[in-house]
């Protein structure tokens, strides 16, 4: 079964952030890179403000609200997130007088974090998240070593390690009453389309044409009970066209092996740069990175 990425990983599964953790990029020497990101823009507020998210995996962060005039209060929270879209409260403070300056640390172990501002009257404030987010001479290498320990073991696993949209091609329909997709685990099914000689495309129906398979180890297409596949002339080009989402996600989080394989090949390749690497280091490194990866490696035909 032939198949392409239509749509590339937009959030890799290994974070810069957890890539500069890993191989220590950021040691003391980098104690002077401060970053400061606003969460909630300066203005007059009336009403609950939810902040931007900030990336603050592996660093050191201090949420800051600054107040101006206020006739009410502002009860202001730190949340955390894995995954930028699941939101859990940390910590929290409120301001009860204008024209002050409030610091809370966070110390948690999530990728992201928020300010969320509740108001009661009218306040101006601006929210702010301060990072010491180190030096960032060398993240193009690591930004591309990421993407690259990734697509190994993706090519190893047979597996989508985060969200993207595959299309899957096959010169016909099998004989069999289901056929697996390439790139477990499933999330959805976008369609199934079939060509004939023509070139006339056909769009299935799922549910009544065909069922969907998300929840076995390797996902895929199934014929429903006393149902047969279309009978139709081939397009002579890859004539049935399945498009699809695949990946680990944050309702079906990528294993930690797989996350800690993908670890040791950054800080692997971080250190050893050359094209060619020799010694027991390098297969040792290789036997513990297939060692972890074979757990999870799929079949699918």
């Amino acid at each position: 079964m032939e198949y392409k990425i239509i749509t590339p990983v937009a959030i890799e599964p290994v974070s810069l952030a957890e890539a500069k953790l890993f191989t220590r990029s950021n040691d003391d020497a980098y104690k002077d890179y401060i970053a400061t990101t606003q969460s909630i823009l300066p203005g007059a507020y009336t009403s609950t403000q939810t902040g931007a998210s900030v990336e603050v995996l592996g660093y050191t962060a201090i949420a800051t609200l600054s107040a101006g005039t206020c006739s009410g209060t502002i009860t202001a929270k730190i949340q955390e997130s894995d995954d930028g879209a699941t939101w859990n409260d940390y910590d929290s403070f409120t301001v009860s007088t204008g024209n002050s300056t409030e610091e809370l640390a966070y110390g948690g172990t999530k990728q992201y974090i928020r300010i969320y501002a509740a108001v009661t009257g009218t306040c101006s404030f601006s929210a702010n998240v301060v990072v010491n987010s180190g030096d960032s001479t060398e993240d193009t290498l690591l930004s591309a070593l990421i993407t690259t320990a990734r697509e190994y073991c993706e090519n190893f696993t047979r597996r989508a390690l985060a969200t993207q949209t595959v299309e899957a091609y096959l010169p016909t329909f099998p004989a069999c009453d289901r056929f697996e997709l390439p790139f477990s685990p499933l999330q959805s099914v976008t369609s199934v389309k079939y060509k004939n000689s023509a070139g006339v495309e056909t769009t299935m129906t799922e549910g009544t044409d065909y069922l969907v398979d998300d929840e076995s180890n390797v996902g895929g297409i199934i014929l429903p009970y006393g149902y047969t596949w279309p009978s139709f002339t081939e397009y002579p080009l890859n004539a049935v066209k399945v498009r699809y989402t695949a990946g680990y996600n944050s309702l079906n989080p990528l294993p930690k092996a797989i996350k800690q394989a993908m670890c040791l090949l950054i800080g692997y390749w971080y250190d050893n740069r050359s094209a060619v690497l020799t010694g027991s280091i390098s297969k040792e490194m290789e036997f513990t990175v297939k060692a972890l990866l074979n757990m999870y490696r799929a079949k699918w035909f």
